[in-house]
C-alpha cells in the first residue's frame, strides 16, 4: 500500500503544472502516488501531465467528465487515493524536495498525529521568490486557526480517514480553511514543520490575488463554521490586521521588483 497519496487538481495548468510535478519527482521520500485530477482543462495540461506519467509510473492522470471545481476535484482524488496518508498540491505551487520526508519524520513524533502542516515561501507569477517565510506554530487551534489561516492547502499532510470525514464543500469561499476548522473543532490538533517546505505561487487567478473577494470569502468561512455576529466582528479584525501583515511583508520580501506580483 502506497504511503501518500498526493492529489493535484488541475484547471488550463500548462504554464507551472510540470514544475509542480516534478517537485513531486524530486521527493527524498519516495512512498507515493500522484493523482492529477484535469477539470476539463483546454490547454496542454493533459499532454504535458501524460508525459510526466509515461515516465513515472507513480503519476496517475484523471479527467473529469464536467467541471467539478476545485473541492469536488480533490475529493474525487481522496476518494481514488490508496495511500494511508493525503498530501495536497496545487498545480501551480512547489514544495521543497525534503517536504514529504520532515512531515512523515514528524509524524512518528507525536502519539496519533493525523494532521501535519508546514510554513511557507512565495514566488512570483514569474518565479521571483520572496525572501518572506510565513511561519507557523509547532500546534494550531480551532481559536487560534479563526485569527488567521497558516494552513496552506498545498503544505498539508492528512490522513485519508480525516479528511474523508471533513471534505472540502464550497468553492465559493475558502473551501479548505472551512474543512481545517472543522476539524480543529473536533478536537483534533494540526502538527507543523516550521519551514518553508512549501512555495506558494501568487498568480491573478487565485482567490486570495483580489484581496476585497478573499475578505469576503473569509467572512463567509465564519458563517459556515456558525459564528455568532460578534465572534465574526472579532475574529475577522484579527484576519484583516495579520493578513495586512502579511502581504506587507511578502511584498517588501520581493525587494525592487517592478510591476504587479500577480
Amino acid at each position: 500500500m502506497t504511503e501518500v497519496s498526493v492529489i493535484m487538481p488541475a484547471y488550463n495548468a500548462e504554464k507551472h503544472i510540470r514544475e509542480a510535478i516534478q517537485s513531486v519527482v524530486n521527493q527524498t521520500y519516495k512512498e507515493w502516488e500522484l493523482l492529477v485530477i484535469d477539470d476539463c482543462s483546454m490547454d496542454a495540461t493533459a499532454s504535458i501531465v501524460k508525459k510526466e506519467a509515461a515516465r513515472d509510473s507513480r503519476i496517475h492522470y484523471f479527467k473529469n467528465r464536467v467541471n467539478l471545481g476545485v473541492s469536488e476535484s480533490r475529493n474525487r482524488g481522496v476518494r481514488k487515493a490508496s495511500g494511508r496518508w493525503i498530501a495536497f498540491l496545487d498545480s501551480d505551487d512547489i514544495w521543497k524536495v525534503d517536504k514529504l520526508e520532515k512531515q512523515m519524520a514528524l509524524s512518528g513524533r507525536y502519539l496519533n498525529v493525523r494532521f501535519i502542516y508546514t510554513g511557507s515561501g512565495f514566488i512570483s507569477e514569474n518565479g521571483k521568490e520572496s525572501t518572506y517565510i510565513l511561519r507557523v506554530p509547532e500546534q494550531i487551534s480551532y481559536r487560534m486557526l479563526l485569527k488567521q489561516n497558516l494552513i496552506s492547502c498545498s503544505s498539508v499532510l492528512i490522513r485519508k480517514e480525516l479528511i474523508e470525514q471533513y471534505p472540502m464543500r464550497n468553492d465559493a469561499i475558502h473551501e479548505d480553511y472551512a474543512a481545517w476548522l472543522q476539524i480543529l473543532r473536533s478536537g483534533e490538533i494540526a502538527y507543523a514543520v516550521d519551514e518553508p517546505l512549501l512555495i506558494y505561487r501568487l498568480s491573478a487567478q487565485s482567490k486570495s490575488s483580489d484581496k476585497k473577494r478573499a475578505a469576503k470569502m473569509t467572512w463567509d468561512v465564519y458563517q459556515a463554521v456558525g459564528l455568532s455576529t460578534l465572534e465574526k466582528c472579532y475574529y475577522f479584525c484579527w484576519y484583516t490586521v495579520k493578513n495586512l501583515l502579511k502581504y506587507r511583508g511578502i511584498k517588501a520580501g520581493f525587494g525592487n521588483i517592478k510591476g504587479k506580483l500577480y
